[in-house]
């Protein structure tokens, strides 16, 4: 009797062990509709959903809330791509607001040119991406954007106004080394020399 009743006992507090077991493995490793991400969790979605700028989007201008349209997905996707890295791209269009500079950029390639000192610009293909420049970036201009052959300092309403002068033709001939920051942002953006 008392072996069957060892055993009897036994089977139930292991049944109760793995019964508990279990349930504790189901509540650390599923989450409720209501759970947010643990910290792991949350840092990973930040950084896959990190924006090129930490501010909100601007409200329509008929006062709606702003759609995300899948090229700011994409956008938003390139800048944390870039993050950390030197680029060398193609500038078609800049822009100020909300205090910040934004850069409308896309990939190319550059070779040496065979006759002089200077760059060809290989254009790239494929849409444009805007990224935001830091506030204090640093831009350097050569000819034919900057007034000489090697680079000079210039501020960025200084760059915005010099590129957007200049047709859209002409652009696409033009190409910029950039560097970004940890969150996608233009730190220092120096444009070639092209004869």
């Amino acid at each position: 009797m008392r072996v069957a009743h060892r055993r009897t006992t036994t089977v139930r507090c292991l049944t109760a062990l793995t019964a508990l077991t279990v349930g504790l493995l189901a509540l650390t490793g599923c989450g409720g509709p209501d759970d947010g991400p643990d910290d792991g969790q949350a840092a990973a979605t930040a950084a896959a959903t990190a924006s090129v700028t930490s501010e909100a989007p601007a409200p329509s201008p008929d006062g709606t809330a702003p759609s995300t349209s899948p090229s700011a997905t994409a956008a938003s996707a390139t800048a944390v791509r870039w993050a950390g890295t030197k680029q060398f791209v193609q500038i078609d269009d800049a822009r100020t607001g909300d205090g910040r500079t934004y850069l409308s950029v896309r990939p190319a390639e550059k070779k040496p040119h065979p006759q002089f000192e200077a760059w060809v610009i290989v254009p790239g293909e494929g849409p444009y991406t805007e990224v935001s420049m830091t506030e204090d970036a640093q831009v350097l201009l050569s000819v034919p954007l900057g007034d000489a052959k090697h680079p000079a300092a210039y501020t960025q309403d200084e760059f915005v106004s010099r590129l957007t002068a200049r047709p859209s033709s002409d652009r696409a001939l033009l190409g910029y080394d950039l560097s970004f920051d940890g969150q996608g942002r233009v730190t220092r953006v120096q444009s070639l020399y092209t004869p």
